[in-house]
Parts: C-alpha cells; sequence; structure tokens
C-alpha cells in the first residue's frame, strides 16, 4: 500500500475536495472561474482518447452550467503525489452510471490558487 508523507496528504486532501473537475458548481460556473482554475494550455485526453483543449472544453461545460441537474457520479480510491516542486498528481476512480473510468490530474500550486494542467480519463474494462 502506498503512503503519503504528511505534506502530500494535505495536499491530498485539497484537491480531492475539488474532483471531479468541472463537477464541483461551487468553485464557479462562469468562464473567468473555468480559466482561473486551468493553465492557459490547458489540455485533456478524454476516455474516449479524443484530445480536448481549454477552448473546446468551455462551451461543453457552458451547457452544462445554463442547464444544471444532478449528476449521478461517485468518486474514490483517491491518490496523491508530489511530480514536480509545485505540482502533483492526484488519481481516482470515477463511477457514473453504469460506466467506470480512472481519471489522473495534473495541479499546480501558484501563490494564489491551484490550477488544473492536464486530466485524462481511461475507461476501466467492465471485464
Amino acid at each position: 500500500m502506498l503512503v503519503m508523507s504528511p505534506e502530500v496528504d494535505a495536499v491530498f486532501r485539497v484537491l480531492s475536495a475539488r474532483e471531479p473537475i468541472f463537477h464541483r458548481p461551487e468553485l464557479g460556473t462562469t468562464r473567468s472561474d473555468f480559466e482561473a482554475q486551468t493553465v492557459s494550455d490547458y489540455w485533456e485526453v478524454g476516455a474516449s482518447g479524443t484530445v480536448y483543449w481549454r477552448d473546446d472544453i468551455w462551451p461543453v461545460l457552458e451547457a452544462r452550467y445554463g442547464d444544471p441537474h444532478q449528476d449521478e457520479w461517485e468518486a474514490s480510491d483517491f491518490f496523491a503525489r508530489q511530480v514536480g516542486s509545485d505540482c502533483y498528481l492526484l488519481t481516482y476512480v470515477l463511477q457514473q452510471g453504469a460506466r467506470i473510468t480512472r481519471r489522473a490530474t495534473v495541479w499546480r500550486r501558484t501563490e494564489a490558487a491551484w490550477e488544473i494542467v492536464y486530466h485524462q480519463g481511461t475507461i476501466v474494462d467492465p471485464g
């Protein structure tokens, strides 16, 4: 079993409360909120394998936030690892109905806030 240092454990608690990314309306639902949460060259690889750039994601989020509904998801099995002086990798499992994905988000701590550098979702084979 992997054990986190006390310093990483403190970061883990902060970051796991921010996941799944863009599904936390309490962190903001405006374009400026989204931009504040992501680095300017943010990108992600969706569970489909498709690459999405920051400018591709905002219209999807804008539609989601414009027609709010209760997302049915459960996040579990969180783990954090420091991967650079101010960068952390947070991994977890996300269950959305019958669909299960493993998620990984790279976060960077700045003086002002936490920013998302990269995110990836990978579908878990049900077999």
